[in-house]
């Protein structure tokens, strides 16, 4: 640390003596300056030991020398050294009863002691200080780089904990906590993701100081990587701020991190090619190829059942960059291979099924469905994210879960949800799949004949046809719900036949007519 008045005072050389504040003797001591100003608190910066020989004060009047201690206790200065034998062979009672009663140090510089001397003593023990802090600096990059490449984050963590005497904690892109050390620190690690948040928020690389839940600790926090988003986040809790040395550690942990986190960015982007390329062949219809080319890699995630998830976005921002985050952070922390592969508008993610990965993606699908829900009440966008999901499968059927996926895509589409699951169909009605435009122009050509001889007048096909229909075919029954004649049914039937030129013995033909007729009733 910075020299102290004490040291000062038992340095050997300088044969100081104290006349005021002997009990605040502890105070570090960042300069010494002479001014033989009336008022030298404009030029100070706070931690000085002004040295004076009194030149243009009337050191022997009382009040004069309250006002002025007064002042340069106001602007920091942490002692006053007042040399002997030059205007004033003693120092003057005035001064010393103003700086006790300020609680101000009055150190007493004999004449034999040049203000140059203890000038050169403190800036000689300032560089002594310094020097230790950029040696301890290096000492502790050293042993922080060697705990990086042999224990990873962890053991870094554990080395930058040790360097600051307190706690530090790593968070991943999502803001979610990867490791602390020691272990007991993730309670507070915790306790601080709003921050974290926050943080990740502004453009690397950026950083800030919180008080941490309780003023337990003073926590500085740090964005990691070198893109507009941040990759990861440090956390560093200590009782105290940071001296020279630890701010060393601190930084070299922040760039050896850093570089851990540009790594994996490179490693992550050749992971992505690959993926690519396993997708592809799974999709070819080419699992043998594809598990071959997974290896390790991916080489898990085939040998168990999987679901295909498709996600499409057309909003600004990056909400398909913030969906593969969320599943590929909950895949490293429960330990599974996931495969995301981004085209452009399109995400596509290979997930194993029941797994985290999965479950992340329903659990931040909700919260956007909640928010879309805020966002539609106040004519909000509602194109931001929409999430398919396949139904489980192995490599042989990754094909028909891409299009599965695709099915569930576009009925989410057609319904304003943010995440549908291909079960979900199985378990709905294909009614409300009729509202498609497609399918409606398609019911309204089939029917316009029958539409066009109602208006006319001439009978009333249209609901003698969804009658029927509703009956099965049944004549008794659906005479009664027309209130008319059985034959007089039948005879209807036969127009519908003549004007459709279809015959309604032909099951298709009856599914056809039932679905048009439930399509044009549902707008």
């Amino acid at each position: 640390m910075p020299p102290t008045l004490a040291k000062l005072v038992h340095h050997s050389t300088l044969k100081l003596t104290v006349r005021a504040g002997g009990d605040r003797l502890d105070v570090p001591v960042r300069w010494a300056h002479v001014s033989e100003l009336a008022d030298p608190v404009p030029y100070m910066e706070g931690g000085e030991l002004l040295l004076i020989t009194a030149l243009k004060l009337d050191a022997e009047d009382p009040e004069a020398m309250r006002r002025y201690v007064k002042r340069l206790v106001g602007a920091g200065v942490v002692g006053l050294g007042f040399a002997v034998g030059v205007n004033y062979e003693e120092i003057p009672k005035a001064l010393v009863d103003a700086a006790e009663e300020a609680g101000l140090p009055l150190l007493e510089v004999p004449r034999r002691t040049p203000f140059l001397a203890v000038s050169k003593v403190v800036s000689a023990e300032i560089a002594a200080d310094q020097y230790q802090a950029v040696t301890a600096g290096f000492a502790a990059q050293r042993e922080l780089t060697k705990q990086a490449l042999t224990d990873g984050p962890e053991g870094l963590l554990g080395a930058l904990a040790a360097q600051v005497d307190g706690w530090a904690a790593l968070y991943d892109a999502s803001g979610a906590v990867v490791a602390t050390a020691p272990e007991w620190a993730g309670r507070r690690a915790a306790r601080i993701i709003a921050d974290v948040e926050r943080l990740r928020e502004r453009p690397a690389p950026a950083s800030s100081v919180v008080a941490a839940p309780d003023n337990e600790d003073r926590v500085e926090l740090h964005s990691l990587g070198t893109g507009r988003r941040p990759r990861a986040a440090l956390a560093v809790g200590t009782a105290a701020a940071l001296g020279t040395a630890e701010r060393y550690a601190v930084h070299s942990a922040i760039a050896l991190l850093t570089l851990t986190t540009e790594r994996s960015r490179s490693l992550h982007a050749a992971e992505q090619r690959i993926g690519a390329a396993v997708l592809r062949m799974l999709l070819a219809g080419e699992p043998d190829h594809a598990r071959a080319v997974a290896g390790h890699l991916y080489g898990g995630l085939l040998d168990a059942p999987f679901r295909l998830i498709v996600a499409v976005s057309g909003a600004n921002g990056d909400p398909l960059g913030a969906l593969a985050e969320v599943v590929e952070s909950a895949a490293v922390r429960a330990g599974e291979a996931v495969l995301v592969v981004p085209e452009g508008e399109r995400l596509v993610v290979l997930a194993v099924d029941g797994g985290a990965a999965v479950g992340a993606c329903g659990e931040y699908a909700a919260g956007l469905e909640a928010a879309r829900a805020g966002e539609q009440a106040a004519g909000g966008d509602e194109d931001e994210l929409i999430v398919g999901v396949s139904a489980p499968v192995g490599p042989v059927a990754a094909g028909a879960a891409y299009k599965q996926a695709e099915q569930a895509l576009s009925v989410a589409r057609r319904r304003g949800r943010v995440y549908v699951e291909h079960e979900q169909l199985a378990a709905g009605s294909v009614v409300p799949l009729l509202a498609d435009d497609a399918v409606k122009a398609f019911a309204d050509g089939l029917l316009r004949p029958l539409y066009e001889h109602d208006a006319t007048g001439r009978g009333d096909l249209v609901a003698s046809l969804r009658a029927w229909l509703s009956r099965h075919g049944q004549w008794d029954a659906a005479a009664a719900d027309l209130g008319v004649h059985r034959h007089t049914l039948r005879y209807r039937m036969r127009r519908v036949e003549e004007i459709l030129g279809r015959s309604l013995d032909d099951p298709d033909a009856r599914m056809e007519l039932w679905l048009a007729l439930k399509a044009t009733s549902a707008e």
